[in-house]
């Protein structure tokens, strides 16, 4: 029976039957592709978020310049923002399980560049700036396939678990990319204290084969895109027409991408761990998996209890107390208060993470979940390179001190302007 779940033409269905919620917390769980989806989305993460933390960390070792890291951010940024609508129209014609494994085969090649990079007897004799630009070059085209990777992912989870299990899998999709956003950003410190660069980045390649040989459990899905002899052209205007009319969907792109660009604290842990706290390597991975630990918390805590009621008004105060935590940890000199004030943004943040991906499970067909995606990334999911950029320019202008409380200062700012300005937001209703 699960099979006419994925062969069968698209039926309407109500919101409120994709919202009810359930005795079960691990009903999503008890589907076997889905699982191996969320061992994807664990191994790749931590991949990637350890590599990104190992890199970020040898650029400023051999730079001292937090533009550097900026500048890390800008790369991916460029290509992911470019190309995300594209990748969107593309996704929504072809096989999404194909696709997430192409992605991952092409994140193993970028690694084993990055690998090669890392191997001081290989790269003994070339300038530094030459190593800096290679390095800058892999993370551009991790930036292409960030593209594809995000609405192949997004459209893998529609067809895995039947649409009333769409709050209860966002959950735990996200929770297990929070868990690997924790572990890879800590055993990278470790790695680099215990192992150094170059073979930190091994565990990484090792990871990427992990979440390779889960899509390969996952079998081939149905694409649902109808050809009805649009251009391309057409097909992207109308995915922008749809986000741009759902108020809801634009808002909350919006109200994270701001957020995510002036509070985006994240960039400046190298140089607070370094030059401010003190704290080495192993206190550096401690600050940069904070945030996700909290996050993963207040995750699981949600799947067990939902939000049901005024998501839109949760949203505004999550992202109003995650710009005052942000501000806090900016002004703070001492390791215990950074690391609560970060841990206390990643549970905000994860409450805001989780309403806005239900706002657009729920909110998107399934013929157009690789355009919307792609939306959802040019405002989100590029925010977070763009937001790096604009962390190291701030702290090269101002010092990382006042850049991080200029940031938290504006994120609370943000909100306070989408209060007003957004009614669809504050009036916010599952079921409506």
């Amino acid at each position: 029976m699960r099979s006419l779940i994925f062969v069968t033409p698209l039926k309407p269905y109500r919101l409120d039957e994709a919202i009810k919620p359930k005795n079960d917390p691990y009903a999503s769980l008890r589907y076997k592709e889905f699982k191996f989806f969320l061992v994807i989305r664990f191994a790749l993460i931590f991949a990637l978020s350890m590599q990104f933390s190992i890199i970020e960390w040898k650029v400023y070792s051999l730079t001292k310049n937090p533009l550097n890291i900026g500048l890390m951010g800008l790369a991916e940024f460029i290509p992911a923002f470019s190309l995300a609508l594209f990748a969107g129209n593309i996704v929504d014609k072809r096989e999404k399980q194909g696709m997430v494994m192409k992605c991952l085969m092409g994140y193993l090649v970028i690694g084993a560049g990055l690998f090669m990079l890392t191997w001081d007897d290989l790269v003994a004799g070339i300038p530094q700036s030459a190593i800096l630009m290679m390095i800058y070059v892999l993370l551009f085209c991790g930036g292409v396939l960030r593209a594809f990777v995000s609405p192949s992912n997004f459209s893998l989870l529609g067809v895995l678990v039947p649409r009333e299990l769409y709050i209860n899998a966002t959950t735990w999709s996200t929770s297990s990319w929070q868990t690997g956003a924790i572990a890879g950003p800590v055993l990278g410190g470790l790695c680099i204290a215990w192992l150094g660069v170059h073979w930190a980045m091994l565990v990484v390649l090792g990871f990427m084969l992990l979440a390779l040989a889960a899509v390969m459990q996952i079998g081939k899905k149905p694409v649902h895109f109808k050809d009805i002899g649009e251009t391309v052209k057409e097909r992207l205007k109308k995915g922008l027409q749809f986000v741009w009319n759902t108020k809801v969907l634009l808002n909350a792109m919006a109200l994270d991408m701001f957020g995510v660009l002036f509070g985006g604290s994240v960039a400046m842990i190298t140089i607070y761990a370094q030059d401010i706290l003190h704290v080495g390597a192993e206190g550096f991975g401690m600050l940069r998996a904070a945030p996700a630990v909290g996050s993963c918390i207040i995750l699981l805590v949600l799947a067990h209890r939902p939000i049901v009621t005024k998501p839109g008004l949760k949203l505004l105060a999550a992202v109003f107390g995650f710009g005052i935590c942000i501000i806090i940890f900016g002004l703070s000199k001492t390791f215990a208060l950074s690391l609560l004030a970060l841990f206390a943004s990643g549970m905000l943040d994860g409450v805001s993470m989780i309403i806005r991906q239900t706002i657009l499970q729920l909110k998107t067909p399934d013929d157009m979940r690789g355009r919307v995606s792609s939306v959802s990334s040019v405002f989100v999911s590029s925010s977070n390179e763009l937001g790096s950029f604009e962390s190291g320019l701030a702290a090269r202008i101002m010092g990382p001190v006042a850049s991080v409380v200029f940031g938290g200062c504006m994120t609370l700012g943000v909100v306070i302007t989408t209060y007003i300005i957004s009614p669809a937001m504050r009036k916010l209703d599952w079921r409506r």
